[in-house]
């Protein structure tokens, strides 16, 4: 079956606040650009873009800037909207439908786990109601429950404009429901679950921690692709270990998903800033060099 969206790499573009806590417009732009050379696929405002946590005034900024740069690479932007409202879910996609928009990234809300109506409902408010727009569903715990595969076949076959998921499981099982039940939609999977998916059927690399070196990724997501699965397993080794030993040196101080990303995206733009808007914390300068060294000393094919 004819997917709805392309299989291939799809990446966050994180967000540089000043100590003020102001886009740093110019930086921002810079990483856009800098991504686009590696892959189409950006989105932006998912948990790593701190979408839960920017006021209506930093979202329109955000949009802004974001779809300028990705219409000069000629690339179309995916934009990312958490709320607990879907009546906000509805004002953030309006705004940016103004400035051109049709691709969103969305997860359900998180206050109260989701029934099955209520997932049902949530899709229906969503893709029911912005016919013209693509969505893609990141499925994760912090929405308190995960859509299952079975609940992805009946909605997929509701809502033709359910193009996409984010899944960031690594339980083969899991991943073979998922692919089976749903072939007409492209899921994008975690860095060490790629090889898995690909045994399955097509599937996408939602690239995180591989994104340290970006041929190296590229070429682990070609090994998968192509099944070729025992060069591809011998990257995810490292990926098992890297993951491993990043959150035993960063969980002692940060553990929002952007602290992590914001150490990727600064060892490609030297300066970045690894800072949250608050209450939540980046990781310590000491941290982030500490990463540097580990991955130059022990996994220079993942070193920048």
């Amino acid at each position: 079956m004819e997917k709805r969206f392309p299989t291939g790499i799809l990446a966050t573009c994180v967000i540089p606040w000043d100590e003020d806590l102001r886009l740093l417009e110019g930086l921002f732009r810079e990483e856009i650009r800098l991504l686009l050379r590696e892959t189409p696929h950006l989105y932006v405002m998912g948990t790593a873009g701190e979408g839960y946590a920017l006021s209506e005034a930093q979202y329109t900024q955000v949009v802004d800037v974001f779809v300028s740069e990705m219409k000069a690479g000629g690339a179309e932007p995916m934009v990312g909207i958490i709320s607990m409202s879907v009546t906000d879910v509805h004002r953030k996609i309006e705004i940016a439908q103004a400035r051109g928009v049709r691709l969103f990234q969305v997860s359900l809300p998180g206050w109260g786990p989701c029934t099955d109506t209520e997932i049902t409902t949530f899709f229906d408010e969503v893709c029911g109601r912005h016919t013209d727009c693509r969505f893609l569903h990141y499925n994760l715990l912090r929405s308190r429950v995960l859509v299952t595969p079975a609940q992805y076949a009946r909605i997929a076959a509701k809502h033709e404009n359910l193009v996409a998921t984010k899944n960031t499981t690594d339980s083969i099982s899991t991943l073979a429901s998922l692919i089976a039940s749903t072939p007409q939609v492209q899921h994008f999977l975690a860095d060490i679950a790629l090889p898995f998916g690909w045994l399955v059927g097509e599937c996408g690399l939602l690239v995180s921690i591989a994104s340290t070196n970006w041929k190296t990724a590229r070429r682990y997501y070609e090994l998968c692709r192509t099944g070729q699965t025992a060069a591809a397993m011998d990257l995810q080794a490292d990926l098992v270990q890297m993951t491993g030993q990043l959150r035993a040196m960063v969980e002692p101080h940060a553990h929002m998903d952007g602290s992590f990303d914001k150490m990727y995206a600064r060892l490609h733009l030297p300066g970045f800033p690894l800072r949250l808007l608050p209450p939540y914390q980046g990781v310590p300068e000491e941290v982030f060099q500490r990463y540097g060294a580990l991955l130059k000393e022990r996994y220079p094919r993942w070193h920048p």
